[in-house]
This record gives C-alpha cells, structure tokens and sequence, in this order.
C-alpha cells in the first residue's frame, strides 16, 4: 500500500504523462491486461484512458486492473486514471 506521501508524489509525476491505453466499447480483455502489465514492467507508472463508449466505470475498470495485475490504484480523475507497479528487476521511481 501506498502513503499518502507516495500518492502524492505519483500523482505529481502523472500529470506530466499522456494515456497510453485506452479502454473502449468492448471493455477490457485479456489481451489489453497483459500489455497494461507490460507497460508497467517497463514504465511503472501508466496513465490509462476509459472512452465515453466503455460500459463500465472508469473506477470499476481501473479497480479491476489494478486487482489483476497486483498493481496500485494512485488515482482517478474522470475518464483518466494512474496505475504504479514497483519494477522487481530495475525500479526508475524511487519513493519518498
């Protein structure tokens, strides 16, 4: 779990990021996870997009990837939402 603190300093890295994902009309499937997991092996910190076409909410949707992927929920601000996955290999975020 993340502090606070740590939540605050994703958040203020995240505002810098683009979506790299979106999730649209036919929801989230397994192939959209595994990039997600990849991407977040790499990056650690993903800004991912719900269009207005999903069904889902974007809370449910990015709670039920974070659940999948064993990642942290840092944020959700309408459509837009950050997730963070410490990399075991080589960590680029440290945290405060």
């Amino acid at each position: 779990m993340l502090t606070s603190k740590q939540r605050a300093y994703l958040r203020s890295l995240g505002n810098e990021l683009e979506p790299i994902f979106q999730v649209g009309k036919g929801g989230l499937t397994a192939e959209s996870l595994f990039q997600i997991g990849e991407a977040l092996k790499a990056r650690e910190l993903v800004k991912v997009r719900v269009l207005k076409n999903c069904l889902d909410e974007p809370r449910e949707v990015a709670e039920e990837i974070a659940g999948s992927l064993e990642a942290d929920l840092v944020q959700v601000i309408g459509r837009n939402f950050l997730l963070y996955k410490r990399s075991e290999d080589k960590a680029k975020i440290e945290l405060p």
